[in-house]
């Protein structure tokens, strides 16, 4: 199982402070998410959490700000539905980048194989705070679906559940077939960030 951590600001943690819970507790994917902040903000946190990643191997990856992930040398980007078109990204970033895209059905996940992603963040699993505007809930049957979809259609792309993921509920989504899982709100608000993600990769 390849878990990704999802950056989240709270009152206890920084992005900076919650990037390196993760990577101390084994994770090794992280994505910057700051959707609120201005540009200059996201480029200094992005630089920080990039030497981080750098130090624990990890892959960096920042969400919706394709230039950036260009300027300061990050491995990739993730598109949600409302960000550059996947193709767009594939132009700017060449080959060399990992673009990852939001899928909430099986017609998202072949369009962003069509348009040349790496890998579906696929979701939401169920209601979830840190996201607006949230998409229609998949569930269990949900990733089934999809994945059902996808083998038909011959398409092999990683895909990876996010949405309200809690450590209960990996072992069942691990069953339908997705290669990794996104947690963000779950791990920070754990008693010990750095325990509960060496919990769950231990489920993988």
């Amino acid at each position: 199982m390849e878990l990704q951590f999802i950056t989240h600001f709270t009152e206890k943690y920084s992005y900076f402070d919650a990037a390196h819970l993760a990577l101390e507790g084994g994770c090794r994917w992280i994505q910057l998410r700051m959707k609120e902040a201005p540009e200059a903000e996201v480029e200094a946190e992005a630089i920080r959490v990039r030497d981080l990643c750098r130090k624990y191997g990890a892959t960096f990856i920042i969400d919706d700000h394709v230039a950036l992930a260009k300027k300061v040398q990050a491995d990739g980007v993730h598109l949600g539905k409302n960000d550059m078109p996947i193709e767009e990204a594939r132009r700017i970033l060449g080959d060399a980048f990992i673009i990852g895209g939001t899928a909430n059905t099986f017609e998202d996940v072949k369009r962003h194989w069509q348009a040349g992603a790496n890998y579906i963040g696929c979701g939401p699993f169920r209601f979830t705070t840190t996201k607006k505007n949230l998409s229609p809930i998949l569930g269990l049957e949900g990733y089934r679906q999809i994945l059902q979809q996808m083998k038909a259609a011959g398409i092999t792309l990683p895909v990876v559940a996010i949405g309200g993921i809690t450590y209960e509920d990996i072992p069942d989504i691990l069953q339908t077939g997705v290669s990794g899982i996104a947690l963000s709100g779950s791990i920070l608000r754990a008693e010990n960030p750095v325990e509960e993600v060496r919990r769950i990769l231990s489920l993988g």
